[in-house]
């Protein structure tokens, strides 16, 4: 199966421990498809709640469709996430959970459809930010003297 990403949270992976992720579908409207295959998508703030046992992603920003007309979608509404019964369950007793967020952490498609991964997640301390950037810097300290002996 191919996928092809649209979109990344690249800071959840610098603030968030990821517990576990699941994929999901996403209900959208005609004019939100347009907008994300032309890439104007911000998923950075974005977050999963539940009501009334369905799972809804909050603060997500689709931008409008520039060729839209006035039945453009507003911007910042809630989506509804489609998920199997046990997942949904698994994801709201997470979200219950002291210390655990549930964030989205990329968009892409399969096939013709767009997909969420859903990441059930922890916040990192201050002390493992300062790792993971000391972890990042030695792994291209070491690329960059492999790369200079190797010529």
């Amino acid at each position: 199966m191919e996928f092809k990403n649209i979109i990344i949270n690249k800071k959840a992976r610098f603030d968030y421990e990821i517990l576990e992720s699941i994929e999901a579908g996403i209900m959208l409207l005609g004019t939100e498809v347009k907008s994300m295959r032309a890439g104007k998508c911000n998923i950075a703030e974005g977050y999963i709640v539940e009501e009334n046992g369905e799972l809804f992603l909050k603060n997500v920003n689709i931008s409008a469709y520039s060729h839209g007309n006035i039945n453009n979608h507003d911007p910042l509404r809630k989506r509804k996430l489609l998920a199997h019964k046990k997942e949904i369950i698994k994801i709201v007793k997470s979200i219950k959970e002291k210390g655990i967020t549930v964030i989205p952490l990329k968009f892409y498609f399969k096939e013709s459809l767009i997909k969420v991964e859903v990441g059930i997640c922890k916040g990192k301390k201050l002390y493992d930010k300062r790792e993971s950037i000391k972890e990042r810097d030695d792994k291209k300290n070491i690329d960059r003297q492999m790369k200079k002996n190797y010529y």
